[in-house]
């Protein structure tokens, strides 16, 4: 049988010397393709380390301790950000060591012939920072450790993270990992290979020269969440990290999966202080805008596609007749924020199909389906087809809205009596409107006292069938709606903190140059998140 082209590259991948001489002598250091190019971060970094030397000189922060910090990436953003960020630290004094994976995309295998010119086109772009920071190419290492044993506790946690992995790509929730025939299990096996490889290469490398501190993207799925595992495992202090939909802000975790949102610790330090005025009115204007479908401030999304039109006149749209409503908001299928966030169901899949069998049977309810409008910009299969697969003709009492409908969600919740949740940060929203909201979901605001939170399916099956009967018995006290504004506030003014860069940075960059950031307005804006980057405590 003929070898076709890959099975040419691959065979060609593993010729010493082979792939980064073809490169270097056909493409002369540019990229592969421009979906492999790093020609923007190439400019910038020489930019960069002429700025941190400038800070480094000027003594910006002469008060930091220096410490060894490590920082890992992969991919383009993540790889540009964390170059960045390394000359940041770098300038402040720090040992820095910036280790990294070439890799382009975590959706398919690249060959190894490219994936050997991409290594080399990598470590070239980033060379410059050498004088700074020392760069280190993880996948160099892979080759060195392939056939070394993993501890029992990393390779137990592999399976997980490509479990994640797969359902975050595929936008799915349940599949045969055994299934070698379906995308999910081929994707699924990929995955495994990938992040014990990965593990592997951490292990060597942070168990003969532990850092202080390793900083690592998301730390929840991909390669980023086998690195975070194999640092948890050796007792390493990790900062993870992420961005959400603010402007200048960043989500930090110490020693945690920052997606898991854990904000018991700052919700403890402030549930008693007083909820000032205003901090209540920069709350509202918030929330008018969100319930209007504007922006505002560095807020940067826009979830509602269309103004709201009144409880009534939706009510009427809906022909809902006058008997207890339920309104489901739903999460995007395979959102990072629904992963690994079970509390008795098995899924947010399982959550949805269970919840929609009974009240199927229950026609004195109505039950409103609200499809995450974040839909409409993903590719994977719609909540749509989960409801469908259980009843393929929607009952009458019955009410899809999907993403694409221009409907508003905090309409919906206006006319509701009681409002279904998994892990959205609707659920927060509704029991801000005062309408009281079961919690499925291990989310950030469940049990912090405003919220229904059933431990068991019994216990939710018993809430249905309560709220039901009588909804109004269910209904949040005005103490209740107090302290979900209360959380709110702290949610999202203060969970997260002022960092010059969000993920796409070009223009941030711009505005906020590192001498700017280290610079006496820098410092009072994002003194304290350096030094929690840095393994500080943080101050409430």
């Amino acid at each position: 049988m003929p070898l076709n082209k890959r099975d040419v590259k691959e065979h060609l991948g593993r010729l010493p010397y082979l792939p980064e001489a073809y490169w270097r002598l056909f493409y002369r250091g540019k990229p592969l393709s421009k979906k492999a190019s790093l020609q923007t971060l190439r400019k910038q970094i020489p930019q960069w380390v002429d700025q941190a030397r400038l800070v480094g000189q000027e003594a910006a922060l002469a008060e930091t301790k220096p410490k060894k910090i490590a920082l890992f990436s992969s991919y383009k953003l993540w790889l540009q950000h964390s170059a960045l960020l390394a000359a940041a630290l770098a300038s402040l004094g720090h040992s820095v060591t910036l280790a990294f994976l070439p890799y382009i995309t975590w959706r398919k295998k690249p060959s190894l012939f490219n994936l050997r010119i991409q290594n080399a086109y990598t470590k070239e772009v980033l060379s410059p920072l050498r004088s700074l920071v020392e760069v280190w190419s993880v996948y160099d290492a892979i080759q060195q450790v392939d056939h070394q044993a993993l501890p029992v506790s990393i390779e137990q946690a592999i399976p997980d993270v490509s479990q994640r992995d797969t359902q975050y790509t595929l936008q799915i929730e349940h599949f045969d990992p055994s299934d070698s025939n379906s995308e999910a299990g081929r994707l699924y096996r990929w995955r495994m290979e990938q992040n014990r490889q990965t593990a592997k290469a951490a292990y060597a490398w942070l168990s003969k020269q532990p850092p202080d501190v390793l900083l690592i993207p998301n730390g929840s799925i991909l390669e980023f969440g086998a690195i975070y595992q194999t640092a948890k495992a050796i007792g390493i202090r990790t900062v993870t990290y992420e961005f959400g939909e603010q402007r200048q802000r960043i989500w930090l975790a110490q020693n945690d999966e920052v997606m898991l949102q854990n904000t018991d610790p700052l919700w403890n330090a402030h549930a008693g202080q007083v909820f000032r005025e205003e901090q209540k009115q920069k709350l509202a204007a918030l929330f008018k805008s969100r319930w209007q479908a504007d922006l505002w401030e560095n807020f940067s999304r826009r979830w509602q596609a269309v103004q709201r039109q009144g409880a009534e006149a939706v009510r009427q749209q809906l022909a809902l007749q006058d008997k207890p409503t339920f309104l489901m908001a739903t999460n995007v299928i395979g959102d990072s924020l629904t992963l690994n966030r079970q509390v008795f169901s098995h899924s947010m899949t399982e959550w949805i199909e269970r919840t929609i069998r009974l009240l199927a049977e229950r026609s004195d309810v109505q039950l409103i389906i609200r499809i995450h409008p974040g839909e409409k910009y993903t590719r994977g299969p719609s909540v749509k087809d989960i409801v469908l697969s259980i009843v393929p003709t929607l009952p009458p009492h019955f009410r899809l809205i999907g993403a694409q409908d221009s409907m508003n969600t905090y309409d919906l919740i206006e006319l509701a009596d009681i409002g279904l949740v998994y892990t959205t940060t609707t659920g927060l929203e509704m029991a801000m409107s005062g309408l009281p909201v079961i919690v499925s979901g291990k989310t950030h605001y469940r049990n912090k006292g405003f919220t229904i939170d059933p431990a068991s399916w019994t216990e939710y099956e018993s809430l249905l069938q309560k709220a039901a009967a009588n909804p109004a018995s269910l209904r949040l006290t005005p103490e209740q709606v107090e302290v979900a504004w209360h959380y709110a506030y702290v949610f999202f003014f203060e969970y997260p903190l002022p960092f010059p860069w969000h993920l796409h940075l070009n223009d941030d960059v711009d505005c906020w140059p590192l001498p700017k950031v280290f610079s006496a307005e820098g410092r009072k804006l994002f003194g304290d998140t350096f030094a929690y980057l840095c393994g500080e405590a943080r101050n409430e």
